[in-house]
């Protein structure tokens, strides 16, 4: 795992941090992004049992899990970014993947009421104040989410 940060201090704005991982596509590797996640909100200020760090936590293991199961591809990892702009108390959480056929829907689908699995969307879509996906260059997608830490 490389990981890499940005905080406030000399030539960055006071008011906005961003943190970067990158991660192994594997079970192990989702549940290292929602700790290191966790770990990087209390860090900014937000204790481990806040909403808001529950909350960016919860996002980003649904969306690390994703990330493992629909977008492994082999011989490549899944990227993490947290960027939180406190002016507005708004962090948007990124997940980039390599796998570029294999896009989310554009709204969260309903999971059948028995299913195992088919919920981290819904949940996503419930937690955020907005969701989506984008094209990543060379490839792959970037799914994103922006969570309010005001909650």
């Amino acid at each position: 795992m490389l990981t890499g940060t940005t905080t406030p201090g000399e030539g960055v704005a006071p008011d906005y941090h961003h943190f970067t991982a990158q991660f192994a596509s594997t079970p192990r590797g989702a549940r290292l992004a929602r700790r290191l996640a966790g770990q990087r909100m209390e860090e900014w200020g937000y204790p481990p049992a806040s909403d808001a760090s529950c909350t960016v936590a919860l996002v980003v293991g649904e969306l690390a899990a994703n990330a493992v199961r629909h977008g492994r591809v082999p011989g490549h990892g899944f990227a993490l970014s947290l960027a939180l702009d406190t002016k507005t108390d708004v962090i948007r959480v990124e997940v980039a993947d390599a796998a570029s056929a294999k896009r989310p829907p554009a709204t969260a689908p309903s999971a059948h009421p028995d299913g195992e699995s088919g919920r981290g969307l819904l949940l996503v879509d419930a937690l955020a104040m907005r969701w989506g996906w984008t094209p990543r260059d060379p490839v792959g997608k970037t799914v994103w989410a922006e969570v309010s830490c005001s909650c």
